[in-house]
Order: structure tokens, then sequence, then C-alpha cells
């Protein structure tokens, strides 16, 4: 099968489950797309059974969880609403959160394209579900990301400009994860899955040792492409297992770089969680306050000892895989058309503006704002210093290895036997 090919029968599958505002187009039902029986959401869906010979259900697609319709209009939030309930300046906030990350994203793209970032990883189109689940989070909470969870950071309060200075090839990392609970970025992939795991039963064992600490959960961010690795699957069979405090939040962006989903997985991924045993929940990955809702209640869920959640963030991501790729090789200028009505920033804009929650003021100093952030951010990687030659040495550990210092020294002696060269400074 072909990439063309692919990209064709991607979109036609894409096209029939839009999310849409419930007179069509999507896969929702009156409200929120999710009965709750007890304290566990049950996903709806047909008992058809799969062409593939899947059980019967197994490929029947979920239901939606949808607040926030691309019109702009915000329904009730009925399973959620005690979950969903958001004043004036936290929907503002929502929205200034989505346009600083983007104007970001956007800025990084461009510093990459002048040759002072190696490699950048955009993600707009993907505000929505990065930024609602992770004003979700509580304190306590520690995330795993992948390397494209750049609005996750800004909710954690990282500094934006230590999230370039791995791209930039000055650090390793970038930032210290025990100021924010927010792990540094993951270039293998799925890999930060089984820790995220590991790190969640970490921490329901220390509460059982001192019952004064905080409920706290894990969070594992990953995508679709991500979701075919066996790393995801051994976290699954270990947390459901363990009844780990974990929440797997998955961003179907539709595409493992040029692999549609449909060719990955014959089911629905939010329903694999069936097979572990723990609730599974669809969400549009475009309506941020919808997927804010479903990630508190998952936090909740997973923190109260309950066990995992799998969330599945229905999402486009406008952009490319990486800086790297070229998404026209295989995706149709069609399926990027249909989601640009769904864009989150577009959706909650119309709905501030219609519940007069927002004026012209607002979004034109959101422009003023993001400029200057722009501006800053880019003055900070020029002024990033690259490592010196010890550095490669003396990170490796916290306190001086004698190993390691014995390498440094014949590196240096071995830089010295050059007749032309000068020993290496730090």
């Amino acid at each position: 099968m072909d990439l063309k090919h692919m990209a064709a029968r991607a979109e036609a599958a894409a096209a029939s489950r839009l999310p849409g505002d419930g007179a069509g187009g999507g896969a929702l039902d009156g409200h929120t797309g999710v009965s709750v029986q007890g304290s566990v959401p049950e996903v709806l869906g047909t008992e058809d059974s799969s062409q593939h010979g899947a059980p019967a259900g197994a490929d029947a697609e979920p239901e939606m969880v949808q607040l926030l319709t691309p019109e702009g209009k915000l329904r009730d939030g009925g399973s959620y609403s005690a979950y969903a309930e958001l004043g004036a300046e936290e929907l503002r906030g929502l929205y200034r959160d989505m346009y600083t990350i983007r104007r970001f994203d956007q800025e990084a793209t461009a510093l990459q394209r002048q040759g002072e970032l190696v490699m950048w990883v955009p993600m707009t189109g993907q505000e929505g579900a990065q930024i609602g689940s992770g004003r979700a989070l509580q304190t306590q909470d520690y995330v795993f990301p992948t390397y494209r969870e750049h609005g996750v950071a800004l909710t954690r309060g990282l500094k934006l400009s230590s999230l370039l200075r791995r791209f930039r090839g000055v650090s390793h990392g970038g930032w210290d994860p025990r100021e924010s609970n927010f792990h540094l970025y993951t270039l293998v992939l799925a890999a930060q899955v089984p820790h995220a795991v590991g790190y969640a039963m970490g921490m329901a064992r220390d509460r059982k040792m001192d019952p004064q600490l905080p409920e706290a959960a894990t969070v594992a961010y990953f995508g679709d492409g991500a979701s075919s690795e066996g790393d995801v699957h051994e976290a699954m069979v270990f947390a459901a297992s363990y009844d780990a405090p974990v929440v797997f939040f998955c961003q179907n962006n539709h595409w493992a770089i040029s692999v549609p989903t449909e060719v990955q997985s014959r089911i629905p991924l939010a329903n694999r969680a069936k097979g572990y045993g723990f609730p599974g929940i669809r969400v549009d990955g475009n309506d941020v306050v919808a997927v804010r809702a479903v990630t508190r209640w998952a936090l909740e869920h997973a923190r109260s000892g309950k066990g995992p959640v799998l969330i599945e963030a229905f999402t486009y991501r406008m952009s490319a895989h990486t800086t790297a790729d070229d998404p026209t090789k295989y995706r149709l200028s069609a399926d990027e058309e249909a989601w640009i009505s769904r864009d989150p920033l577009t959706r909650l804009e119309k709905h501030l503006r219609a519940a007069g929650l927002a004026d012209d003021a607002f979004f034109e100093t959101l422009a003023r704002d993001g400029q200057v952030m722009a501006e800053k951010l880019r003055e900070d990687v020029l002024a990033m210093q690259s490592p010196g030659f010890t550095d490669a040495f003396t990170d490796v550990y916290a306190e001086a290895h004698p190993l390691i210092q014995e390498e440094l020294d014949f590196h240096r002696r071995y830089e010295a036997g050059f007749a032309d060269s000068q020993e290496p400074t730090a």
C-alpha cells in the first residue's frame, strides 16, 4: 500500500467520525457521550462484530466526550459536571495558555528553520489536549512526557526557553524535574510509559508507609504511534495488576509519522483499555474544556486507589511530525482542511466572545504579550552557551568518579599528543 493510498483510506475513515456538534459528523450523545455506573465510566458503542475477527463490540466506535462544540457552544457537563465547572477567568486562562504555547511553537519552528535549533517537534493543533490535561493536574502529580508536551510543560511552570536547550544541543535535559514534577523529555518512543507506572507504584507504596502524604498520580503521555510499542502493553499490564495510580494519556493524531491509525490498530485505541480491565475514555482532544474535565475525573479515580485509566484524546496536529518531516508526502490537504474548523483556539474564542467573557482588547493584549514572549525566547536561545569539553565527563555522575576522571585524563593526553593542537579547555 503506497503512502497516498494510505492517506486516502485514513481520510475516509476519519471523516466519518470527526468531532462534531452532536448533529452528525461525530459519535456523540446529547451531553457527554459517557455513562457512569458507580464511579467508573462505561464507554458506549454498538455491539457489532469485527470484520477482522475481533470480539463483538471491540471495534465499536466509542462515544466521544465533548463539552464545547466547534461552534463555541458549551454543553451540559452531564456525568462530568462536577469536573467541568469553570469561571470566566479560568476560561480566559485556558485560552491564554493555548495562545501562548502556539506562539511559542511558531517561534521555535522559525528558530530551527534559521539554523538555531538542530530539530524541533511541533504541536500546533494539539493545544486543547495538552493545556486541558495539564490544567487538571495537582502539584503533587508527576508527568512523564514524550518530546512534544510543550503545552503541559507550560502548565507545570517551566521556563519555555529551557525546553529548547536539548534541541539547541547544549544540554541532555534542560531542567530539573524535581522542581516541577515534569520529567525530562523522552526521545525513545514509549520508554517513559513503564517509567510512569513504576513511579506511580512507588508513590502508592510511599503513601502506604506514610498516610500523611497527599494522594498523587502520574500521567504518561504518548501518541497513537507509540501505542503500538511493547512498552505500552507491558506498562498497562503492570498498572492493571497493581492498581497503579496512573493515567495513560494518548494523543491520537491519526498519524504515526506516515502510517495512519487504521493500519496500526483494528479497534479504536480507547477500547484497548477493556483488555486490561480498566476504564478507557475517548475525548474530543480539540475541546480544552472536555479534556480538562475528563482528566480531572481520571486523576481522581487513580489517586483514590481505583486503578489506572486510559484517555484517548482525539485530535489532529496541523504541523509536521518534526521539522525533518514533510507531511505533504502522505497526508491529503482535504484532511487537514476538515480539521481547521475544529481548531481548539477558534472554538474557545467563539465561546468567549459569544458569552461576553472576552473582547477585542483581551485578544490584542495576548498578541502583544505573545510577541514579547517570542522576542525574549529568541534572545534566550541565542545566549545559550555550548558545553565545554570536560562537561561530557563531569556531568555523568553527581559526584566525582575515579573511572570517569581516568578517561578525562586519557583524552587530555591524547589531544595534547597532536603537534598543532591545544589541550581542550572547560
